[in-house]
């Protein structure tokens, strides 16, 4: 936080009810010569929806600033915005990870739209419609969705990647119907807190990301949006972190909060010093017992690689120009950090079976459905990418181990 204006200049305090301020979910600040007035809803509840829409005609502010970035905002209205990816320039990317995060997201929030006949997002349009409707100025007002998950992914330590991603893709497949009366029940100040303590005591470092710096982030924006009065529309779980930081009498330096930190020198010399290992382990076996000991330790290494991950393509029901490249690239992808074999066989798959454009348009209700992961041509690429990376993991321990332990 960087001091800019001193404690008499920002002091907020929360206004007497009126009309909706009285809503438990209307909080009224007074933050300097501005009145902030922030609506805490949920993000699949038709109820926000219509208690975005009465604040806005109620109080007709001079701006109005919402819990989106321009990527977001883009895909919440554009319906069909799958259609138009470029499934191979995604994979050139190295972005197939990300994409897949952002799909399994898409598709629990659907899942619960779903059940409550409420579009995901619906409060964030709502709120966008009825202020152009009455000329209103929006704001965006959230960091870029892409900054937040890569400061996510990099603060989050290794052990816990691996517990987030499964706890993601249990949710997914998660059946049990949800009521409009458990999302009432999210917004109430008790659970929530009650939620953060608890995600800030497995991952603090997570937390600190999703939660705390946007709550920094949303609310210096909130400041610079024109207008003595504006209607700001965030997530309940953003309300009380947000006052908390409206009320202190510092400033939030947001050029600190757009940058994604850069990769662990530690990780690099990680990635290079396995194939390192491994490539002077042969050359020392060769060394010590002879070139034909050295071939059959070369030759162990490749099976060891390429038998799993051909395995995992197989099992992915993968092209089988798909199978074959796994199998002889993973020994030669495993020896790099550059790129992993999972990157190189989707790329194939999606050259040889392209998706078709109805794919495109169901992706998000047919991840949640296990089978379909093999009856998509879509999903199969993310499973050509995933099973054969699996199998190359275990083929380098496996050979890895093996051949080290050869030189003793």
């Amino acid at each position: 936080m960087e001091s800019s204006e001193s404690p008499e200049s920002i002091q907020a305090q929360e206004s007497g009810p009126s009309g909706l301020r009285s809503s438990a979910d209307v909080h009224v600040l007074k933050v300097g010569e501005k009145t902030i007035i922030l609506v805490g809803t949920v993000h699949v509840s038709r109820e926000s929806a219509d208690l975005v829409r009465g604040v806005i005609e109620e109080e007709k502010p001079n701006g109005v600033c919402v819990e989106l970035d321009a990527r977001r905002l883009e895909a919440l209205s554009q319906q069909h915005k799958w259609e138009s990816l470029d499934l191979k320039e995604v994979i050139r990317n190295k972005q197939l990870s990300t994409l897949l995060v952002n799909l399994l997201l898409a598709s629990y929030q659907k899942r619960l739209g779903d059940q409550l006949g409420v579009l995901p997002g619906t409060e964030m349009l709502e709120a966008i419609t009825i202020s152009k409707k009455h000329d209103i100025p929006i704001f965006l007002c959230d960091r870029d969705v892409r900054v937040t998950m890569r400061r996510a992914w990099r603060s989050t330590p290794f052990l816990k990647k691996s517990m987030l991603v499964s706890s993601l893709m249990l949710s997914v497949f998660d059946t049990e119907p949800v009521t409009e009366e458990s999302l009432s029940d999210l917004k109430k100040q008790d659970v929530l807190s009650e939620m953060m303590r608890e995600l800030g005591t497995e991952v603090p470092t997570l937390k600190e990301v999703l939660i705390d710096e946007r709550d920094q982030y949303l609310a210096e924006k909130i400041l610079q949006a024109d207008g003595e009065k504006v209607v700001a529309v965030v997530g309940a779980g953003h309300v009380e972190g947000m006052k908390s930081v409206l009320q202190q009498s510092g400033r939030s330096d947001l050029s600190a909060l757009d940058v994604i930190p850069p990769v662990s020198p530690v990780w690099k010399w990680v990635g290079w010093s396995i194939p390192a290992i491994i490539v002077g382990s042969i050359a020392m076996i060769g060394y010590q017992k002879g070139l034909a000991a050295a071939g059959e330790n070369a030759m162990f290494w490749i099976l060891a690689n390429g038998i799993p991950s051909g395995l995992g393509a197989i099992i992915a029901f993968a092209h089988p120009l798909t199978i074959l490249v796994a199998f002889a690239g993973a020994p030669i992808t495993s020896l790099t950090p550059v790129i992993g074999v999972g990157y190189v066989t989707a790329f194939v798959q999606a050259y040889m079976q392209p998706p078709v454009v109805r794919e495109f348009q169901t992706v998000a209700e047919d991840i949640a459905i296990p089978r379909r992961w093999w009856q998509s041509r879509l999903l199969r690429i993310f499973l050509a990418f995933l099973l054969p990376t699996l199998g190359s993991v275990i083929g380098t321990w496996v050979g890895g181990t093996r051949i080290v332990s050869n030189l003793f």
